[in-house]
Parts: C-alpha cells; sequence; structure tokens
C-alpha cells in the first residue's frame, strides 16, 4: 500500500493500529479501507435539472434516480415536498435537485425562468439543461443559457424526446445553443439515458465544492429557514440593524434573497435569507413549490441552518418536513422559537408539550426563544450558532472512541436476534461536518441499537447541534473464529 495513502481523519498511527484490529477481527483491509471511504466522503456532490416546463425534466429525474418519485404532470406549480433526491450511477453517489413544475408566465418569462433556474444552480456543482428536442431552441431556453454561462458551472445538454433516429436530426440542431454536444435521449423510454449520465459524472466532482466559508477569514455561513410568514425577514433585519458591516444584496430583481454579512457578538457572519417570495404570485401551488426550491438551495450553501418555529401556532407538517430537509442535508441546526414574547401562560404550557412530542428528531439542537419584532435574546443566538458549529466539526479519537463502544457492548449488548447475538467489534469517526462513524459487528444491528448507540455517543461526546451519521458494516462470514 502506498505510504501517501489517504486515511480520510485517521492520522498514519492511528490508521496502522486501526487496521491491525481490523485484520485481528477477520475484515478484509480493502472492506474497511473502502467502508472508511465512502463514510467519510461527507456531502454528495450536487447535480441541478434545468429547464423551461414540460420538457420532461421530472420524468428524466425519475429516470436518474431509478423511480418514479419526482411528480410528474402536465399541471405546472405541482406542489413537492422534496426537491432533492439522491442518485447512484457507475458506483458513484450524487444528488439531484429537480427544478421542474414552475409556470414561466406568472413573474413574466425572464423573471420566473431565472428565479426558478438560479437557485437551483446557484447550490450545484453541475448542471443539465434539458431541452425538448421535438420543438427546437426557444426563447425561454436562451434565456437560460444566459444564466448558465454567468454562472460558470459545467453543463450537460440534454435533447430530449427523441424517440428513435428521426429524432437525432432534431437533436443535432441543438449545437446552436452552444453548449457543446446536446445527447439525444427518452426519458419516457431511458432511451440514452446511459451515455448522458456518463457525461454528468465527468462533469461532477468525486466531492463537491466547499460552497461554504470556511476559508481563512471566510464568514460562517447560515441559512435562516422556515415556513412563510414565521418571523425570517424580521429576524435578519433585526440583527442587521444592530451592527450591520456590508449588505450585499444579489441580483434582486428576478430572486431576491439576499445574502448579509452581519456583525454578531464581535464576529462577522454570512446570512442567507430565504424568506418567502415578495412578488404577487397567483398560484399558491407553486409558490409553495417555489419555497421549498429556495429552502433547499440555501441549506446547500450553509454551514447551520437556523430554523425558524411560529410559537403561536402548532408546529404544522410543513415545520416537520423544514426540519427533515435541514437534518438529511448534514447541517449544524439551531432551532429559534419566534414570538415568544407573544405567548400567555396558557399556550406556553401547551408549546412545551408539542416540542416534547412534535421535535423529538432534533432534541439535540440548540434551542433559543426569541423575539425578532423586539429584538428579545437575540444575543442568544450567537452562542448556540457557535455550540452547533463546534458539534459539526467534533472528532472523536479512534483509540477513546473503541474504549467506549466496548463499555456499551459490556454494559448493554444486543439483544439475541435468531439465537445470534450480534456484537460491534470496532469503530471509527471516518468525516465531519456533520460527524459520521463506521461501525463494524458481527453480524445486524437493528435500527433500535443503532439510535441507543448514538444516543449514548451524544451523551459522551456532546455532538449538541449536529446530525450524526453511523453507518455499519458486517463481517463476512469467512475467516470467522467459531
Amino acid at each position: 500500500m502506498n505510504d501517501q495513502h489517504d486515511h480520510g481523519a485517521l492520522g498514519d498511527a492511528e490508521y496502522a493500529e486501526f487496521m491491525e484490529l481490523a485484520s485481528e477481527e477477520g475484515f478484509d483491509v480493502e472492506e474497511v479501507e473502502g467502508a472508511i471511504e465512502e463514510a467519510g466522503h461527507g456531502p454528495l456532490p450536487v447535480l441541478a435539472v434545468v429547464g423551461r416546463p414540460n420538457v420532461g425534466k421530472s420524468t428524466l429525474v425519475n429516470r436518474i434516480i431509478g423511480r418514479r418519485e419526482a411528480v410528474v404532470e402536465d399541471k405546472p406549480g405541482v406542489t413537492r415536498d422534496r426537491v432533492t433526491y439522491e442518485a447512484e450511477w457507475a458506483g458513484r453517489r450524487f444528488k439531484v435537485v429537480d427544478t421542474g413544475g414552475w409556470e414561466q408566465d406568472v413573474l413574466g418569462i425572464d423573471a420566473s425562468v431565472a428565479a426558478q433556474a438560479e437557485f437551483a444552480i446557484e447550490a450545484a456543482d453541475a448542471c443539465l439543461f434539458v431541452v425538448d428536442a421535438t420543438v427546437g431552441a426557444t426563447d425561454t431556453d436562451e434565456a437560460v443559457v444566459k444564466l448558465l454561462r454567468r454562472a460558470g458551472k459545467p453543463v450537460v445538454l440534454a435533447a430530449n424526446k427523441v424517440d428513435g433516429q428521426s429524432g437525432e436530426a432534431d437533436a443535432a440542431m441543438l449545437w446552436s445553443l452552444g453548449l457543446g454536444e446536446p445527447f439525444p435521449v427518452s426519458s419516457l423510454h431511458g432511451r440514452g439515458t446511459g451515455d448522458l449520465l456518463d457525461e454528468v459524472l465527468k462533469k461532477l466532482p468525486e466531492a463537491p465544492e466547499q460552497r461554504f466559508g470556511n476559508a481563512v477569514g471566510g464568514p460562517r455561513r447560515i441559512a435562516l429557514i422556515g415556513r412563510p410568514n414565521v418571523g425570517k425577514s424580521s429576524l435578519l433585519n433585526k440583527v442587521a440593524n444592530e451592527d450591520r458591516v456590508v449588505v450585499n444584496e444579489l441580483a434582486g430583481t428576478t430572486r431576491d434573497p439576499v445574502d448579509e454579512l452581519i456583525e454578531l457578538g464581535g464576529v462577522t457572519w454570512k446570512f442567507v435569507d430565504t424568506a418567502g417570495i415578495r412578488k404577487k404570485v397567483h398560484l399558491q401551488e407553486g409558490a409553495d413549490y417555489y419555497a421549498s426550491l429556495r429552502t433547499a438551495a440555501a441549506v446547500e450553501k450553509a454551514e447551520v441552518a437556523v430554523i425558524l418555529i411560529d410559537t403561536t401556532d402548532n408546529i404544522s407538517v410543513q415545520d416537520q418536513r423544514i426540519i427533515t430537509m435541514a437534518v438529511e442535508s448534514g447541517r449544524a441546526i439551531v432551532i429559534a422559537y419566534n414570538k415568544w414574547d407573544e405567548l400567555d401562560e396558557e399556550r406556553r404550557y401547551y408549546l412545551e408539550r408539542e416540542i416534547e412530542t412534535e421535535m423529538q428528531q432534533v432534541a439535540w439542537a440548540p434551542r433559543v426563544n426569541v423575539s425578532a419584532k423586539t429584538g428579545r435574546h437575540m444575543e442568544k443566538l450567537v452562542p448556540a450558532i457557535e455550540t452547533a458549529l463546534a458539534g459539526w466539526e467534533t472528532r472523536v479519537p479512534t483509540g477513546r472512541l473503541n474504549a467506549f463502544l466496548g463499555e456499551i457492548v459490556a454494559a448493554h449488548p444486543h439483544p439475541i436476534r435468531g439465537g445470534k447475538q450480534p456484537r460491534i467489534l470496532f469503530g471509527t469517526q471516518a468525516g465531519t461536518k456533520p460527524p459520521r462513524f463506521v461501525l463494524f459487528a458481527s453480524g445486524f444491528l437493528e435500527a433500535g441499537y443503532r439510535r441507543f448507540i448514538e444516543r449514548r455517543l451524544r451523551e459522551e461526546f456532546g455532538f449538541e447541534g449536529t446530525p450524526i451519521h453511523i453507518s455499519v458494516r458486517v463481517r463476512e462470514k469467512r475467516g470467522r473464529k467459531k
């Protein structure tokens, strides 16, 4: 093995000790290295699928992810819970952001196409531009091309609805867009999608670009997320009005999230505003979809998600979806309960019961009770964000982790199933941001036992404000001692 081998989060001495342990337990060295590498990769590269309505984007997304999950309907503005999906091709995993289904005439062609595409493009590592080859390049397609050029991201051009040889000529006409070779595909029948995905993998980086500011001196990025009218803009305005350093408005005419550099607690932070659309929108369904696309894009660019909850309302399904999106994206998390000053004693009592039952999935996140309107407890926001970032970046040395795992296995062994008792043999932390662990075991570990391990990891090592990813590798039967 090459001495320059990348051991992920492990130092050389720690790595050698760890591999010796793996070998003693009957694990194949390559298998262990592969498991550590896979778990240590962290955020997946992001592919944005863009194009005007009804060119077959959602059908193509379903083809790429291998299941019918993205909503496919001719009706524009179809509401969806999710806009981000995970896909795999040729052994490589990546995220797909579907920008389909937005009514282009609601805000005028240029504004709406720019808005729906820009959110996704900004958070992406590469773009898949879908054009209907049977129609050819339209003015709207040309508008998207301008956006793609301005963004400077790698682009793959899909000429969709090419169902046979006769359509190849239509596809060839799309060279005129100036984006390179058009790949003829039929998202409906799957024709040509393999070649298309091979090209996509060439454009996607092995590991995604770090979109958040952890360069030396770079401000940490915070996404303010929450359902509409929960007080995101008010909160941003309140913190900005106190010690504002710079306000950098990004092309506010077509999409108006505002990235603001704000000084709080003696530190400069970059707040990514994800407040609802500030223009009149006639389709409420479209607006909801649009808001979720913007939230997904902001979270992809952030390190910390500050999730605002309106305490005067019941905690809703929409709140839960937004929390799930932030957790699944692996960001550090702070929960800010807004409008706290408007609560009477009775509402406060029932809210605490709701928090206990509805917010279990993020019981580990720092909590602040604030009022964006009056500025109450704003000073508590920065310590909470710093706590969450510290948890997000925490690393446990392998020796200490294995001593801890040994104690757990001795004190709380896995339940016996089918006459066998699986054991955790050893483990390592493969990465941070968020913390990712690989446990090597003698048999399958049940979900309940994994949750127990996560709970104990949190009790022992903190990890406040961060999701934890745990993957388990089971030892093959070969080389096993009776």
